[in-house]
């Protein structure tokens, strides 16, 4: 476990300044365009791109992954086979997103009062950034093979490449022709992220790319998983999108950047832990579940859900309590102001509350997938996506506006929580860290209650003129009652961290 914990760190720290790069593009949108028409079109052209590369490219990630490590898969012939499948894939899903462009993009504006202008100037970045959609998914497939070969770092570092790229030829570009050069550099950048894994990969001087329509048992096992996992991601990534279409629908100026905006801010540090926890694990789970070694899965499940409730509880709390604060300090600058603030502001105190299950959510489906079940959180994805989340959002719409998104994902993703433990626990034994007696889950509560009474006070009466002091004082208060009450009560996974940190600058 304590290597496991340390290869998630090393990749946790990549992600982390990935991340970085890919939050200043969303800053600077702000920035230079503030909360409206011309930021929603650059968020609602890059959509359908993103869309694509998480959905797709994370499906046959996935897929490819789990037939990989099996013993009886031919994996030269494989990685032709399945290198053939994902460019065709993502070539046509391309090539239809491109022909259908209008309706798409339309689908999008109804209810809004949009200019000529501005519709140019989405389908101006659209065709632009559509294309990088095959690029995108060839990058997911080229990592899952570093994954699966333990060069975990390099798809990280990948990651790191395309977002600072993405951000430094965008800056430059739109300052001299305009927005479209956020269209031009997505297509670039995702050209040198694709080009960095294909030299990383030949450096491991394994089995060759190249094309095979050859059919056999893991061809065909790869498009009977990859169908509902494909479906189960699209659903998660479905949130995305409806966001902005209900954001559309309400024909206020700027409502899709604020819920952009808001979105993004409270996914950054769900999907850095996230992100490097899915990236190490998944590989690991599919090579545990292969040897059959459960006691090591079902530990794995429950210390993981265990460590992102004391990581992620906690900076919920903080972020909800400084929401205002947080978009003034991020965001809050040049067209960005106190108005969109205002607009923002309410959106990300909901949305954040959704961090933990979210991330869970994302957790325990990787267990789901390793024991080659991608129907259930399929089907536990949709009711909550289309039933439980829409049906929050059109209940409470009219008392609380573009808010409404933000409950409706929340709701959704407890109610969908809930689903995958209880039906991983009956069907798989796999026990949430409540249930498990070698984690003390209790002992976390009244550092939690701690955090959330002086939370509260220091946002209401340490309020300053100057929003970066109120920042520091807030961030500074977060971090000493957070470290100072989990020692105190004798959360173990602290205290053990604190403990070899002690031994370490001892024998410095």
């Amino acid at each position: 476990m304590n290597k496991f914990i340390k290869i998630i760190g090393a990749v946790a720290i990549i992600n982390i300044v990935a991340r970085v790069f890919g939050f200043l593009r969303e800053m600077i949108v702000g920035y230079q365009y503030g909360s409206g028409h011309t930021s929603d079109s650059i968020f609602t052209a890059y959509m359908i791109p993103n869309f694509l590369y998480l959905v797709v490219g994370g499906a046959f990630t996935t897929v490819v992954i789990s037939i990989y490590n099996r013993e009886t898969t031919d994996r030269a012939l494989f990685v032709k086979q399945s290198f053939t499948i994902v460019l065709l894939t993502a070539s046509v899903m391309t090539l239809i997103g491109i022909a259908f462009a209008n309706p798409i993009l339309e689908s999008f504006n109804q209810g809004k009062i949009v200019s000529e202008s501005d519709i140019k100037l989405t389908k101006d970045l659209y065709f632009w950034m559509m294309p990088s959609s095959i690029l995108l998914v060839l990058s997911s497939w080229y990592s899952g093979l570093l994954n699966v070969n333990q060069k975990f770092h390099l798809s990280s570092f990948a990651i790191l490449i395309y977002n600072a790229i993405f951000l430094v030829i965008a800056v430059v570009l739109s300052n001299f022709i305009g927005p479209i050069g956020y269209g031009i550099s997505a297509l670039a950048s995702a050209a040198l992220m694709v080009y960095f894994l294909i030299i990383g990969y030949r450096k491991l001087d394994t089995y060759k790319v190249g094309f095979s329509l050859e059919r056999n048992l893991s061809s065909k096992e790869l498009w009977i998983m990859v169908v509902p996992i494909m479906l189960g991601g699209a659903t998660i990534q479905l949130y995305a999108l409806l966001q902005r279409y209900i954001a559309g629908l309400l024909s206020l100026e700027g409502a899709v950047s604020s819920v952009n905006f808001a979105s993004k801010l409270m996914q950054f540090p769900q999907a850095i832990l996230i992100t490097a926890v899915t990236t190490v694990i998944y590989p690991i789970l599919s090579q545990k579940e292969a040897n059959n070694d459960h006691a090591s899965i079902k530990s794995l499940y429950s210390k993981g859900l265990h460590y992102l409730l004391l990581l992620l509880v906690p900076v919920t709390i903080y972020s909800y309590f400084y929401a205002e604060n947080l978009i003034q300090v991020v965001f809050e600058y040049n067209k960005f102001d106190v108005e969109s603030t205002a607009k923002t502001a309410p959106v990300l105190a909901v949305f954040v509350l959704s961090m933990y299950f979210l991330a869970a959510n994302t957790y325990i489906t990787r267990f789901y997938y390793a024991k080659g079940d991608s129907m259930a959180p399929v089907v536990f994805s949709l009711l909550n996506v289309f039933a439980v989340n829409i049906a929050v959002i059109f209940l409470l719409v009219d008392s609380t506006g573009v808010v409404s998104i933000a409950w409706g994902t929340l709701i959704s993703a407890i109610v969908n929580f809930f689903m995958l433990i209880i039906y991983a626990s009956f069907k798989y034994d796999l026990k949430m860290g409540i249930f498990s007696k070698e984690l003390q889950f209790f002992r976390a509560l009244p550092p939690m209650i701690i955090i959330t009474i002086v939370m509260y006070f220091s946002s209401h009466y340490l309020v300053f003129d100057y929003k970066w002091i109120t920042f520091i004082v807030g961030l500074v208060i977060f971090s000493a009652v957070l470290v100072g009450s989990y020692l105190l009560f004798g959360v173990r996974e602290v205290k053990e961290f604190a403990d070899k940190l002690r031994r370490k600058l001892l024998k410095q």
